[in-house]
């Protein structure tokens, strides 16, 4: 895997980047979301690979910054593989809701079956939003930001390693700071660069 992008792409496409057909004036609505994803079963690097490559391809959202991939035990269930987690940033054009809805589609395109899975067990395909925006939603389909996302250290390394200043808005802490204060004090194992990644 190269090096993690951090986010140093602006906000607004130029027109001859521009991905989805969308005028570049209207990328001054696109949120900034951050998904964590995981996997534990196949080929784990390719599914974290095939799952950000199709979050572009469907225009579901523009990539800005992607972690390393972290080399984690799993949690909750503990007799099963161990996972490889990563942190995206995307920005996107979709509502929060319709976002997580094109995000639970893509894990089963991938092979992710919800409906007879294990929660918290063995998965090809893990995607969690994690933020978006400032945004803070509280309902029966989505809660934002992410519950547990401040006691999960595997999510925490990815996510600083690529916006450490971002601010958690309801907690009103960094990600630095959340990192520092976790719970959870088993680092994640940053695995070396993963050559099926993008641009290799």
């Amino acid at each position: 895997m190269t090096a993690p992008r951090r986010e140093t792409i602006p906000p607004v496409p130029a027109r001859d980047a521009n991905p989805f057909g969308v005028r570049p004036s209207e990328w001054l609505l696109a949120k900034r979301a951050y998904i964590a994803l995981g996997s534990n079963l196949g080929e784990r690097e390719a599914n974290l690979l095939a799952a950000i490559e199709q979050l572009e391809s469907l225009g579901i959202g523009r990539l800005c910054a992607m972690s390393s991939l972290y080399e984690t035990a799993a949690r909750y269930v503990e007799d099963q593989p161990d996972f490889v987690n990563a942190v995206a940033a995307i920005d996107t054009q979709l509502s929060p809701e319709q976002l997580l809805s094109k995000l639970l589609d893509l894990e089963v395109a991938l092979g992710r079956d919800r409906l007879t899975g294990l929660r918290y067990g063995p998965r090809t395909l893990d995607l969690d939003l994690l933020l978006m925006g400032d945004q803070i939603c509280d309902s029966e389909l989505l809660t934002l930001p992410h519950p547990r996302m401040q006691e999960r250290r595997f999510v925490l390394e990815p996510l600083c390693e690529i916006a450490p200043q971002l601010v958690h808005p309801i907690l009103q802490l960094s990600m630095a700071s959340l990192l520092a204060q976790c719970a959870d004090q088993t680092p994640p194992r940053r695995l070396p660069p993963f050559l099926g990644n993008r641009g290799e």
